[in-house]
């Protein structure tokens, strides 16, 4: 009940503040099998917009650095009941990625942004390895996501889109039992030509 009190207040008062178009969320699954919905990442509020465009559905889990789980008490008890998780980044924090990759199996989306960190030109960036990991072990299909801003950059009152492409199929996504990097490489070319799509089809004139 908290989750959707707060996504349906973000919904309002973000469509007061942005003009925001949801394109593709046919694309969404409906049918209670996990998946992973991998966005762009351009500003911090970015998780707000796919997560209010998604608008529906069973609550995602919603992946964070774990610094900011601490930034003080309300911020932390507020990340717990809506879904946000921290990861301490470069330290191996499998046992963390253990239990997503578990939820995911049992039927819950993740929210996981692949750059792993904001992109300072609005192009997307290196992208990390996590979600496609966890795509593979837990058998689930990747939602690509393009948010895209109007000013290249978000500002105030800017418009927004934010684009749901095609899944790509979780048997695209297998890693293998030894996680090839070949295969790896191949199936972050897939995220990233998705996005490129996403892009040029739903880019402001």
């Amino acid at each position: 009940m908290f989750y959707a009190i707060v996504v349906t207040l973000a919904w309002v008062i973000w469509h007061l503040v942005f003009a925001i178009k949801v394109v593709g969320r046919e694309n969404l699954p409906k049918d209670g099998r996990g998946f992973v919905l991998a966005p762009n990442h351009i500003s911090a509020i970015d998780p707000v917009f796919v997560v209010i465009a998604r608008f529906w559905g069973r609550r995602m889990l919603v992946m964070a650095k774990e610094e900011l789980m601490h930034v003080n008490p309300f911020i932390t008890w507020f990340f717990n009941h809506v879904g946000v998780f921290g990861v301490e980044r470069g330290k191996g924090d499998t046992a963390t990625i253990d239990g997503v990759i578990q939820k995911v199996r049992e039927g819950q989306g993740l929210l996981i942004f692949p750059e792993g960190t904001r992109s300072k030109t609005g192009e997307p960036g290196r992208l990390k390895s996590g979600a496609f990991v966890v795509a593979s072990a837990a058998g689930a299909d990747m939602v690509p996501c393009r948010i895209i801003y109007s000013r290249g950059q978000m500002k105030l009152f800017s418009r927004v889109q934010v684009c749901f492409g095609k899944p790509i199929p979780a048997a695209e996504l297998d890693l293998g039992e030894v996680r090839s990097a070949a295969k790896l490489r191949q199936n972050k070319q897939l995220l990233l030509d998705a996005w490129e799509q996403l892009y040029q089809e739903n880019k402001f004139q």
